[in-house]
Order: structure tokens, then C-alpha cells, then sequence
């Protein structure tokens, strides 16, 4: 039978009614798969420089795709960041910013799509990163979001709390005053200690269950508890290895962020496919 192609308003209304098939077969899915857990590889430093190297070569093929995609990422935090001006939000500012690290794993998912594909050797478009709404497990990909979400919560709640508790309650009467009593005071430099290492806490926390859970699940017929499992034993088995790999993914999104979140559009495709090739390898 002779292909026609097909408009994209039709093309996307068909995408979302698999979308949603997939999401509902997905929830009822959660925890009943029969399949056992994989196997997982030891781990080296060179691995993580090898998967490095390999999504800069996805980046690379499919850069003016990812790119328009990723372009998205920067424009919802100045957003946020602009939401954040409100004098009251202004002690957020950095926390939402560097919030960001913990739905990172879901929010690159279009990319693992990409890279996927180019595994598979078929040719990428921007759009192809959409076709992961069809992937029979894209409902408990939604599911494992709503976790990130609500750890994100939890961090924004945390370092609220952890601001009030050093600084006081009181409303910062501008972002230089703001700046001012943080980086000019011990009380400042006591918060800033103190919610860096309570943001490691969580960031570790998301590294672990999160570090192959969403390529595993779109690669695989695995439930949500086996996949975020797996995530936890690559962790333990290679501790040293995943901790690097959490270092390198917090440099690369502070560098990102520095230009007014502008470097995201390069940061977070490249560590997004190099997610992918680092669960190639973990992964049996």
C-alpha cells in the first residue's frame, strides 16, 4: 500500500489518542510486569567520558532539531525567574534555578527519543522527540514526572523554610538588598552552606532513582518499581562513578545558567543523549 503523508494536525491528534491509550494501559501497568530485572554492568570513570563523547556526536547530528527543542527550556525559566521579582519570591530565585536539576530526567525525555532513534538509524526531525508520547510506557514516564514534581516542591518548601529560619521572615526590599545581607553577612553565607548541602541531599536523592529509570522504561516492557529499582542498583553497584556523573550534570547546568539560562539550550541536549549512551552502558 503506497504511504501518504499525512498534516500535522492530523498527524498530532492521531500521536495524542495513542498518547493516551498508551497512558492509561501505562497506569493500570504500574506494578504488575513479570519481566525480572536486568542485569547491570560495573561501571568506570571512562564510561562516563565515553557517553559524554557520544552525545556530543548526537548533539552534533541532530543540533538544529535538539536545539529549537531545548530552546524551550531557557524561555519557561526566565519566565519563572520573572514570576520570581515579586519581592517575596526573590529569596527562590537560586533555589528554583538550581531546582531545576531534579525533573531534569523527565524533562529531557524528547531527547533520549532522538537519540533512540539515531541508535535505530532512522532519520530525526525536531518533531521525532514528540513521538515519545507513543511509547507504550509514556504513562508511567508521566507517573515517575509527578515524583520529580513533587520532590521539586518539597526542595522550593525546604529552602523557604531554611531561609526564614537564617535570615527571617521579612520581605527583601530589593534584589540588590537581597544580594547584599547573603553575600555580605555570616547569616548570608550560613544559608548559603546550609542549603547547599540540603540540595545536595535531594539532588543526591533524584540521581538515584532516576539515573537510567526513563530511558529503561521507554526501552524496555518494564514496570515503574523495576526501572527506578534498576536506577537504585546502578547507583549502589557504581557509586563512585553515578556520583561523578551527578557532579558533572550540576557544572554543566550551573555553567548553563549563568548567561541568562541561554546555555541550557546546548547543556541540556548534550547530557540528555549522554543520559541515553550512560544507560547503554549500565545496562545489560
Amino acid at each position: 500500500m503506497a504511504k501518504t503523508i499525512g498534516n500535522p494536525l492530523s498527524w498530532t491528534a492521531q500521536s495524542l489518542g495513542r498518547a493516551g491509550s498508551h497512558v492509561a494501559t501505562g497506569t493500570q501497568r504500574l506494578g504488575s510486569e513479570t519481566q525480572a530485572p536486568p542485569d547491570i554492568r560495573k561501571l568506570t570513570a571512562q564510561d562516563l567520558g565515553l557517553a559524554l563523547r557520544a552525545g556530543w556526536e548526537d548533539f552534533k547530528a541532530c543540533r538544529s532539531d535538539v536545539m529549537f527543542i531545548a530552546l524551550m527550556y531557557p524561555v519557561i525559566g526566565l519566565l519563572l525567574i520573572g514570576m520570581a521579582t515579586r519581592m517575596e519570591l526573590v529569596p527562590l530565585m537560586f533555589p528554583l534555578i538550581m531546582g531545576f536539576a531534579l525533573i531534569g530526567p523527565v524533562a529531557a525525555v524528547g531527547v533520549y527519543e532522538l537519540s533512540r532513534m539515531r541508535e535505530e538509524g532512522r532519520p530525526v526531525h525536531w518533531y521525532s522527540a514528540f513521538r515519545v508520547v507513543e511509547r507504550p510506557r509514556f504513562g508511567a514516564i508521566l507517573m515517575f514526572g509527578l515524583y520529580l514534581a513533587a520532590l521539586l516542591v518539597a526542595w522550593m518548601l525546604a529552602a523557604g523554610m531554611l531561609h526564614d529560619l537564617i535570615m527571617g521572615p521579612g520581605i527583601p526590599t530589593s534584589i540588590g538588598a537581597f544580594l547584599a545581607s547573603v553575600l555580605g553577612t555570616a547569616d548570608g553565607w550560613f544559608l548559603i552552606i546550609i542549603g547547599c548541602g540540603v540540595g545536595a541531599l535531594f539532588a543526591v536523592a533524584v540521581l538515584a532513582v532516576s539515573v537510567v529509570t526513563v530511558p529503561l522504561l521507554m526501552d524496555r516492557a518494564t514496570g515503574l518499581p523495576v526501572a527506578i529499582t534498576t536506577s537504585v542498583r546502578v547507583t549502589r553497584e557504581n557509586p563512585r562513578v553515578i556520583l561523578g556523573w551527578g557532579v558533572i550534570v550540576g557544572a554543566a547546568l550551573v555553567a548553563g545558567a549563568i548567561p541568562f539560562l541561554l546555555g541550557l539550550v546546548v547543556a541540556l541536549p548534550v547530557l540528555g543523549h549522554a543520559t541515553w549512551h550512560l544507560y547503554r552502558r549500565a545496562v545489560v
